[in-house]
């Protein structure tokens, strides 16, 4: 596995958050983690604008948890603005959000979402759906030269 794979994590809920890193933790894994709160800071941080423009402080994600509904911006925006940016499509993004909505579901996939998990409400769950995503997207060839949107 990748160990410096960098994971972004696009949450607005400092509660999931929690979770979230919680789950990581304990299945094992160990990479870097960076957390911002909405899709305008998410697309800060991919281009590496404003204080996200220390790579080394805030390395390039190699893969992106994100929730659908935030303020200001969410994360049909968030694949959105990914969709028109192929340098960017590099990175898996994993929808994680508590919506089992097959509107939100459909519109995900369009907007080439790489998985769609529904937040379980067990923590083992939770683990167990991190760990397993996590697993296959760091055994993912990516290009070299990914880096920058």
């Amino acid at each position: 596995m990748n160990g410096n794979l960098t994971i972004l994590i696009i949450e607005d809920l400092p509660n999931d958050v929690l979770l979230l890193r919680r789950a990581l933790t304990k299945s094992g894994i160990t990479n870097p983690v960076q957390v911002v709160e909405d899709g305008r800071e998410a697309i800060a941080y991919l281009r590496g604008e404003g204080k996200y423009g220390d790579r080394k402080q805030y390395p390039f994600p190699g893969v992106i948890f994100t929730n659908l509904k935030m303020p200001r911006m969410g994360g049909f925006e968030v694949l959105e603005w990914l969709r028109h940016h192929p340098e960017c499509s590099v990175i898996p993004v994993i929808i994680l959000t508590a919506s089992r909505r097959d509107e939100d579901i459909r519109k995900a996939y369009q907007l080439r979402a790489n998985a769609y998990l529904v937040k379980p409400s067990s923590m083992a769950d939770l683990e167990a759906m991190v760990k397993a995503a996590y697993d296959f997207w760091s055994w993912c060839e990516r290009p070299q030269g990914a880096g920058h949107c």
